[in-house]
């Protein structure tokens, strides 16, 4: 039992019918035929178009094929012909080079034309050369040795002598080679070839020209591999051709034709290469080409899917593993961050900023705008203002700044705040973004390191009344020394005023000893005082008063205690104060006790057994301009020095020597030449030391001289 099918198209078939039968417009016998002849046109016209789309798709492809193919012979072809004429020039110049090498040394004519024969065996190109003087009369020549001489004399006397002349003429303007236009000399056995000359002038005067063979020149200076299968020609302007060199050209190949210049001075001439080529197989290459290609194309496009799916996939890891990233470096920084839109509703806090404020992200972000359920009651409408102004479109400070915040439980704590604009990838901004810092710990770390510098200015307080407490008996032990010297001698004399045998002159001049005695203890007593107020000074430090004192009047204060301590020693006293010297600008009491401490220091180093001749030199003078320090004052220096003859410093203790609490004596305290140092250099002068010729020690120090002072 059969089952008939209805077709596909009987629906449109029966209501085309049905329209045409109510429209009237053809009779029923008429109307099926048409119907079905419109639905097979319609039909095979698609193909028609799509079988035309093919057939042009394929012969654009089989001509764009071909022309392709043509393009790239012809391309080619351009290249070689590039290269062909980059070799002809430099073939040419450095022909040129080896040209003028001939003239290197200077030569008679007998040698020159030796020399000319090796260059023309070394040169095929060349048929001639010629050494003219600068008349242009030939001086020397030498012919090609593979070929019959060509020129006569009267000949190249005549016919060419214009065609050298202006060439060398060429030359001479240009200061290298210059070319003639090409001529055609016939040979002696029939035929004839282009010649074209080349004139250089030499640097002693003169020119040399040489003669070159345009077909050689193609065989000798254009590589081989051009010459197979094609044809290279040397033509003029016009289209003359002068010389060519190559294969001919065969039966059924297509000629390709490449022309460039050649620009030689004095020479236009043309290099021309045709192409021999045969004709495109057609069928074999674009089937070939055309399977070859779809093939590669459906593998690029799966290539491609793979890619695109692989890339996908990759973007896609790479986004979950940066969001996981995001996510673990959010939750892993101490700093807080909020995120709000721009109608001030809080959409994102990490946790750092919800174990900052104590409550919950869920609590946060559901919480009313009015309000933030950290601002303190106290602080809510500023912070309010604050927030209004950043939804009115107000621009945070990049700086940041600071706030005080309430955690859950009601502690307030301080908070540093950043805030920038959250801008998305389109540069649209969706809210705002900021980071929190809590404070609390950073305040409490400043206010121990507040406390721990007060400890330490305390210390340092401690330890500079130790300092000026060693500074003090340091100081005190000389003055103090002498009023007990005094004394002592006070009492001595008053101790023989009561024996009642001295006679009156006796008892006055025991009474005058006695004024010069207590008036030094006076004088000692006050020089102890000023130490305790100049060190009382540099403790509580004030700034020290400063005088213009004389030279002489410093070494008076002291001479008297250093005259006591050189009577014990047995120490001669020279002193030595150059005239019209400046007084210097100082504190007094400190330098005088420099001077003390310096002149006590060089006693004491000749208190030896060995030395018998003990001299102590006390010196004032100028200071050379050569010994003031490099960026020192442009202003006047007074130089004091003092020399023992003792036996000088030890290389070991030289370099303790200013070191604090370092001595050498089992008495001393080490502070005597540190403290010198220090007041020399807080007067801006230095303080050094040198060998003593013949032998000893010599200190020297420099002060600034009082500006505007004049010598006593």
């Amino acid at each position: 039992m059969s089952t008939h099918q209805p077709s596909p198209i009987a629906p449109l078939q029966a209501a085309d019918h049905d329209d045409l039968d109510a429209l009237g417009v053809l009779p029923a016998h008429l109307a099926r035929p048409l119907s079905r002849l419109r639905s097979a046109w319609q039909r095979w016209f698609l193909w028609v178009i799509l079988a035309a789309l093919v057939l042009a798709l394929v012969g654009t492809v089989v001509w764009l094929a071909g022309r392709h193919e043509v393009q790239q012979v012809q391309e080619q072809l351009d290249r070689d012909t590039l290269d062909a004429v980059a070799d002809l020039r430099n073939g040419l110049q450095r022909n040129a080079q080896s040209l003028r090498a001939l003239q290197a040394e200077p030569l008679v004519p007998a040698q020159w034309e030796e020399r000319a024969r090796e260059l023309l065996r070394a040169h095929r190109e060349w048929v001639r050369i010629e050494w003219r003087d600068p008349s242009m009369r030939v001086m020397a020549s030498a012919d090609t040795p593979y070929r019959a001489p060509m020129f006569e004399k009267i000949s190249r006397l005549s016919v060419d002598q214009a065609d050298v002349t202006l060439a060398c003429t060429s030359a001479r303007k240009l200061s290298g080679a210059a070319y003639s236009p090409s001529h055609f000399v016939p040979l002696a056995e029939g035929g004839g070839m282009e010649v074209v000359e080349m004139c250089l002038q030499l640097d002693k005067g003169g020119y040399l020209v040489a003669a070159y063979s345009l077909r050689d020149t193609l065989i000798e200076l254009v590589t081989p591999s051009l010459r197979r299968g094609q044809e290279v020609a040397l033509m003029e302007v016009d289209g003359t051709r002068l010389a060519a060199v190559g294969a001919q050209r065969r039966s059924g190949t297509r000629v390709f034709s490449s022309l460039q210049p050649i620009d030689l001075p004095g020479f236009a001439v043309m290099l021309r290469i045709d192409g021999w080529r045969a004709e495109p197989d057609l069928f074999p290459n674009v089937l070939t080409g055309l399977v070859t290609f779809i093939s590669i194309a459906l593998v690029s496009v799966l290539i491609l899917l793979a890619r695109d799916t692989k890339r996908r996939i990759k973007a896609e890891r790479d986004l979950a593993d940066s969001l996981a990233f995001r996510k673990a470096m959010e939750d892993s920084v101490v700093t807080g961050l909020r995120a709000r839109d721009l109608d001030g509703r809080i959409t994102y806090v990490n946790p750092a900023f919800c174990k900052m404020v104590g409550f919950s992200a869920e609590e946060l972000m559901d919480s009313d705008t009015a309000q933030a359920p950290y601002w303190p009651t106290e602080l809510a409408p500023e912070y309010q203002q604050r927030h209004a102004a950043r939804l009115a479109g107000g621009i945070p400070s990049r700086d940041g700044f600071e706030s005080v915040f309430m955690r859950k439980d009601g502690t307030r704590f301080p908070v540093l705040i950043f805030e920038a604009p959250l801008i998305v990838a389109d540069k649209v901004q969706t809210g705002w973004m900021s980071a929190f810092v809590d404070l609390s710990e950073q305040r409490r770390i400043e206010e121990q390191t507040r406390a721990a510098q007060e400890r330490l200015q305390a210390s340092a307080r401690l330890a500079t009344v130790g300092e000026m407490a060693s500074l003090l008996s340091h100081e005190l032990t000389q003055p103090l020394a002498a009023i007990s010297s005094y004394a002592n001698g006070s009492l001595n004399l008053l101790e023989q005023d009561d024996a009642a045998q001295a006679s009156v002159a006796v008892q006055s001049q025991a009474l005058g000893d006695l004024r010069m005695a207590l008036a030094r203890i006076a004088e000692q007593a006050g020089r102890a005082g000023r130490v305790i107020r100049s060190v009382h000074d540099v403790v509580r430090r004030r700034e020290r008063t400063r005088e213009s004192v004389h030279a002489q009047e410093l070494f008076d204060a002291v001479l008297p205690l250093v005259q006591l301590q050189a009577r014990k020693l047995g120490v001669r006293i020279e002193l030595h104060v150059a005239p019209g010297l400046p007084p210097v600008q100082c504190d007094r009491t400190l330098v005088e006790q420099v001077l003390l401490n310096l002149a006590r220091n060089a006693m004491q180093s000749m208190d030896l057994p060995q030395i018998t001749r003990r001299e102590l030199t006390l010196r004032a003078s100028r200071t050379p301009a050569s010994k003031v320090a490099a960026g020192a004052e442009a202003r006047r220096w007074v130089e004091f020095s003092v020399a023992d003859v003792g036996l000088g410093i030890d290389t070991e203790v030289a370099e303790r020597l200013f070191t604090p609490f370092f001595t050498t004596r089992s008495e001393g305290m080490g502070l005597g030449l540190s403290l010198c140092r220090t007041v020399v250099e807080q007067h801006g002068g230095v303080l050094a030391y040198e060998p003593n010729r013949p032998r000893g020690t010599l200190f020297r120090f420099t002060l600034p001289a009082a500006q505007g002072a004049t010598a006593p």
